[in-house]
């Protein structure tokens, strides 16, 4: 029997490939907040907060986000974790009790370019998919885990983007 996912557990989905260019390419695309709306289905841009132009610890930015199945739009407010230029960049999703949502990439150079890791747990904060797992608590597995599908499909697509782009 497979464990069951529990959105209090924060659970998580990775995607990661090697791209054949230095980590320095690539971080100025990671780098980028605005970099997965070129690729993504759901993410369609952010802005800087706070007078901030570029990622460092603390920064915050706000992001629009649209699901195309379910018909919603909304914003998140993110502040950036870690910002280790060309190795690694993480934001947090603000989330009532908690994050919404952790981010990342990180970066780490191997033969035949760069190992490029996109990572996002969701949870434990309140999100959107609070309501549903509220409303139905015994699908709360089925709900997290095909949103943890949709995210790694548009984490692939922003790797695509990036390999592409360099």
């Amino acid at each position: 029997m497979t464990e069951q996912l529990r959105y209090a557990d924060a659970p998580s989905t990775a995607v990661s490939r090697v791209i054949a260019a230095t980590p320095d390419a690539i971080w100025e695309l990671v780098s980028d907040i605005n970099l997965p709306a070129r690729f993504s289905t759901e993410f369609k841009g952010a802005e800087w907060l706070d007078g901030a132009t570029e990622p460092a610890v603390g920064a915050r930015f706000q992001g629009t986000n649209v699901h195309p199945v379910a018909d919603m739009k909304w914003n998140s407010e993110c502040t950036i974790t870690a910002c280790e230029p060309s190795r690694h960049i993480a934001w947090e999703v603000a989330g009532g009790g908690g994050p919404a949502a952790t981010w990342s990439f990180t970066l780490e150079e191997v033969d035949g370019g760069t190992l490029v890791t996109q990572y996002c747990s969701i949870g434990p904060g309140k999100s959107g998919l609070s309501p549903a797992i509220e409303k139905m608590p015994e699908k709360e597995h089925q709900i997290i885990e095909r949103r943890l599908k949709e995210h790694a499909d548009n984490m692939e697509r922003n790797l695509d983007g990036i390999a592409a782009a360099v």
